[in-house]
């Protein structure tokens, strides 16, 4: 079952309070502060995300079993472990980006 955690919008300024993520290489601000969960992201040039995710809005949904959760599904990126917490994956559902987040 899904349960929804925050948008990801695009954005072409950097925000203030984006850390770097130098593995991805896109500018993140932290969703968990935001009122409304909204993770405003600033891609640089090779980052290694698939077109789709660095050119349009995403939706993340926190999941009990990613590996579960992948199977028949279009993965697009990942799983990728992001901490010893926390591993990601994007899929694409109906023509648009969808983060699946496993929270340990």
């Amino acid at each position: 079952m899904r349960t929804f955690n925050h948008i990801g919008i695009i954005t072409d300024e950097k925000k203030e309070k984006a850390v770097f993520n130098e593995g991805l290489n896109v500018w993140l601000t932290d969703f968990n502060l935001s009122p409304n969960k909204i993770e405003f992201l600033k891609f640089e040039s090779g980052s290694c995300m698939p077109e789709l995710v660095q050119k349009q809005s995403h939706i993340a949904y926190t999941v009990p079993s990613l590996e579960e959760e992948l199977q028949g599904k279009k993965v697009i990126f990942g799983p990728v472990e992001c901490d010893e917490h926390l591993t990601i994956a994007f899929i694409e559902e109906e023509g648009i980006s969808i983060e699946l987040m496993e929270i340990k």
